[in-house]
C-alpha cells in the first residue's frame, strides 16, 4: 500500500508537492525491497466521502499515480479511492494505465462508518466498456472490514461468489474486521472455495509470520500497516519491515 497523506481538500490537508514526495518514497522502498505491485490509496483523507469525490480528490490522485505508475514499470499498480469511488478509481487508473482498481462495495449494501453505502456494480462495469478500460480490473472487497452486513448475515462464499458471477468483479478481496486486523481462516476457506478459478487476495493483516502460509492458499496478499515504521498504519514505510516482508513470502 502506498498511503497518501491528506489530500487538497481534506481536513488537515497538506501541499500536493509534500504528498507527491512522501508517496515516491513509500514507493521507491516497496519496489526495492521486492513487492510485484502497488496500490494507491487516499488513506489520509478522512473523515471519508461515503462514495463521490470531490474534483480535486480526482485530480491529486491522478498527478501523484501518475507519478508512482512511471515508477513501477512492468510492475502493477491499482488505485483505491476511499471510501467508495469506483467511477473516480477507474478515471484515474485510465488516465495513468493503472491496472486495477479496488472497490471497497461493488455489490450489496453495508453500513459504514459513513453511513450505508451500496454498491454500484451495473455503472462500474458499463463505464469500463464505455472508457474502454476494459483491461482494467475490478477488485471487489466481500463484507468489506470497517462495516456490518444490512439485515441478516449471508455466507460469506455466497457473497463472494455473486461478486463474479453476478457483479463482474474480476478478483475478490477478503479482509478482517478492521485496517491491519487478520483474516478469519475460516471465511477465507470459504471464499476460495466458492470462487475457484477466480483470484482471491488478503486484504489486511498480513504478517512476516502469516504471509508464506496466506499465499500457499490465496493468489496474493494487500499489505500496508506491517511495513510501517513501529506497526502504525499511518507512519511512512520502514524500509527493513518491507524487507523482511519479502524475504518472508518467499521462503
Amino acid at each position: 500500500m502506498v498511503h497518501l497523506l491528506p489530500l487538497p481538500g481534506a481536513p488537515g490537508a497538506r501541499p500536493l508537492d509534500e504528498v507527491l514526495g512522501a508517496a515516491a518514497l513509500d514507493a521507491e522502498l516497496l519496489l526495492d525491497a521486492g513487492f510485484q505491485g502497488l496500490v494507491v490509496e487516499n488513506f489520509g483523507d478522512t473523515p471519508f466521502h461515503k462514495d463521490r469525490v470531490p474534483p480535486i480528490t480526482v485530480a491529486a490522485m491522478t498527478r501523484v499515480a501518475g507519478a508512482i505508475r512511471r515508477m513501477c514499470g512492468d510492475r502493477l499498480l491499482a488505485i483505491n479511492v476511499l471510501r467508495n469511488d469506483a467511477r473516480a478509481a477507474l478515471a484515474v487508473a485510465q488516465a495513468v494505465g493503472a491496472a486495477a482498481i479496488r472497490v471497497n462495495v461493488h455489490a450489496g449494501a453495508r453500513i459504514t462508518d459513513q453511513g450505508l453505502i451500496e454498491g454500484r456494480a451495473d455503472e462500474t462495469v458499463r463505464l469500463r466498456c464505455a472508457w474502454g478500460a476494459t483491461d482494467v480490473a475490478i477488485w471487489a472487497d466481500v463484507a468489506v472490514k470497517h462495516s456490518t452486513n444490512l439485515g441478516p448475515d449471508r455466507p460469506v462464499g455466497e457473497e463472494a461468489r455473486e461478486l463474479v458471477e453476478r457483479a463482474g468483479a474480476d478478483v475478490v478481496v477478503v479482509s478482517g474486521p478492521a485496517t491491519g486486523a487478520a483474516v478469519d481462516p475460516v471465511r477465507l476457506n470459504a471464499v476460495v472455495a466458492a470462487v475457484k478459478g477466480t483470484p482471491v487476495l488478503v486484504g489486511s493483516g498480513a504478517t512476516p509470520a502469516s504471509v508464506a502460509g496466506l499465499l500457499r492458499r490465496v493468489t496474493g496478499v494487500i499489505v500496508g500497516t506491517a511495513l510501517k515504521q513501529g506497526g502504525v498504519t499511518t507512519a511512512a514505510v520502514d524500509p527493513a519491515r518491507a524487507r523482511d516482508f519479502v524475504a518472508a513470502a518467499r521462503s
